[in-house]
């Protein structure tokens, strides 16, 4: 982590624990009582691939201003077991304050480091249990930052009500003895943090990835999801499951993948707007039912949640290996759609999108996220959610229906079984436009191109991408996904007048414009957490334009703040590798 950069803004804590130790109860708390009292927050959570054993840890950052960001930064270390992973140690410096319990951790920090022994287990312990160890973890942070009693009170009132008044008060007793803790490490540590609670502007609400691309599932008009459940993309099958009764959703996890994808096609058939979620080896194994729903021009959403692979990989990591999967997964040639949330808005807004378009365009649309971006938390305005009509496109099928009728753009008029007196005919073979086999060369030449005709329609409705920066700049930064907030961060410390950012929201097809963006810069620079360019070989084949530098990542971590700042500066320089 370099220094020559000022100081990326609020406070960075990272909470460390044994795998089943209850990390991410904590996080959930420490989010919501922090954002109602009025604090902008971030987190960001990292598990290992084991349900016990090892250590998991989740980063929060609390800002007075609006925070989305990974940073290398920790200001505050919160040890509740030993055994922390050489990946969060490298970035603990003297500058860190170190909270843990001396009798359970030992000596695993150097005495360089400054240590505060906050005896949880011994707490907890007389409290009954050590269980409630982290409930006094929390109390310190709250104790730290000042946080209201009774915001405290309130969320853990949410969190444990159904459990009983009694573990309730356990648990605020607990808390309160760490309240205790953090006011006096606040003292003693002669900690002075910026950090008053912001008035009431406009309202917010904390959520993550899984839970905004859920949410723009259903006010998309999402009514059928069928999914194997396959880490990181679970989160949103568990969640339109747990929410089916409410917003009249079919919720299906099925034995498969490939009876994922084949049930959504089906579904989708007989007139729901259905979706499949799943991660690159269950995406793999439903190609043929996305080439499927290709030849059958049958709408479909794929919510593809990335991990490092190639196969199992790295199951609880995150990378953006899969945009070529996504683009040109599926035999034969027929167009699809493929969309990358750049932020938890995005996630709700694009998915929404999602289904419009693929009942506009009759077909396949992908959304691209990753195991960051869906295990991410941050506070965004309240998502409008008559943003967009949704738009179904279904007509009423006559006597001599026509389901693969020839047009002008590609678009046939479409209809489902039962919605009238005529046959809706599909079929997996090249087909008449009556939708019955056919072997004709001629037929088969005029049924590709078709098909084909949408793509040219798609460029020209393309979702627009992010731009920042100079508007006569020298260099260009090209993204897409989950890195947005990181890049929009560093550009801000980096504060150079010569750079512009595109950030991509909908890679393929890709925008016509970006080619004029590309021909105005003197230098290309990508930036996407894989190790071969994807992004820039795909530009490279739709504009002929090559990207002069790429910066990759594929270790199975997210970018930071500060690795984006010193990577895009050793460019600037011409120091790049």
């Amino acid at each position: 982590m370099s220094s020559d950069f000022k100081k990326t803004k609020g406070i960075s804590i990272v909470l460390c624990g044994a795998a089943g130790q209850g990390i991410k109860t904590i996080e959930k708390l420490l989010v919501h009582a922090l954002k109602s009292s009025g604090y902008h927050v971030f987190a960001s959570r990292e598990y290992m691939s084991r349900v016990r054993g090892g250590n998991n840890s989740t980063e929060i950052r609390v800002c007075r201003d609006e925070v989305s960001a990974f940073v290398d930064r920790v200001d505050i270390l919160i040890a509740l077991s030993p055994g922390i992973r050489p990946n969060i140690m490298e970035r603990v410096s003297k500058e860190t304050l170190i909270i843990g319990d001396k009798d359970n951790v030992g000596n695993e920090f150097s005495e360089d480091l400054s240590f505060y022994d906050a005896s949880f287990l011994k707490e907890a312990r007389e409290l009954g249990g050590r269980v409630y160890a982290n409930s006094i973890a929390a109390g310190v942070i709250f104790g730290i930052l000042n946080v209201r009693r009774d915001v405290v009170k309130g969320m853990f009132d949410q969190i444990f009500s159904s459990k009983g008044g009694s573990v309730v008060e356990k648990n605020m007793d607990a808390a309160d003895a760490g309240i205790l803790k953090g006011e006096q490490i606040r003292s003693s540590q002669g900690l002075y943090l910026e950090m008053t609670s912001l008035s009431s502007r406009e309202e917010r609400i904390a959520l993550d990835g899984s839970e905004a691309v859920s949410l723009g599932a259903i006010a998309g008009g999402c009514n059928f999801i069928a999914s194997y459940p396959m880490s990181p993309a679970t989160g949103v099958l568990t969640y339109l499951a747990s929410h089916a009764r409410d917003f009249d959703i079919v919720a299906e996890q099925i034995e498969d993948e490939i009876a994922a994808i084949n049930s959504a096609v089906g579904a989708s058939y007989a007139g729901a707007r259905s979706m499949v979620s799943t991660s690159g080896g269950g995406f793999a194994l439903m190609s043929e039912g996305l080439s499927l729903a290709g030849v059958m021009e049958t709408p479909v959403v794929v919510h593809l949640a990335q991990r490092p692979g190639p196969a199992t990989g790295m199951a609880t990591r995150t990378e953006q290996g899969d945009l070529n999967l996504a683009v040109y997964s599926g035999h034969g040639e027929f167009p699809r759609i493929v969309l990358a949330p750049a932020t938890i808005e995005d996630g709700f807004y694009l998915m929404k999108k999602a289904f419009n378009l693929a009942d506009s365009y009759q077909v396949p649309v992908i959304l691209l996220t990753d195991q960051y971006y869906l295990n991410t938390f941050y506070d965004v305005p309240v998502f409008d959610v008559k943003s967009e009509n949704n738009r179904y496109h279904i007509i009423k099928a006559d006597n001599g229906y026509r389901r693969y009728e020839i047009t002008e753009n590609g678009i046939s008029p479409r209809s489902v079984p039962g919605y009238g007196p005529g046959l809706v005919g599909a079929d997996s073979h090249e087909h008449d436009p009556w939708g019955h086999v056919q072997e004709d060369f001629v037929l088969r030449k005029n049924m590709v191109e078709k098909r084909l005709k949408k793509l040219e329609d798609l460029k020209n409705e393309t979702i627009p991408s992010y731009f920042s920066g100079a508007e006569d700049f020298k260099y260009l930064v090209i993204s897409w996904g989950s890195t947005y907030p990181v890049i929009e961060e560093a550009l801000e410390l980096l504060d150079h007048d010569d750079v512009a950012h595109i950030h991509l929201r909908q890679i393929y097809p890709l925008e016509n414009l970006l080619g004029e963006h590309i021909k105005r810069a003197k230098k290309t620079i990508t930036i996407e957490g894989n190790a071969t360019g994807q992004l820039a070989m795909l530009i490279k084949q739709t504009t002929g334009f090559s990207v002069d530098t790429c910066i990759t990542g594929y270790r199975g971590l997210q970018f930071s703040v500060e690795e984006i700042c010193d990577r895009l500066e050793a460019v600037f320089e011409g120091k790049e590798e």
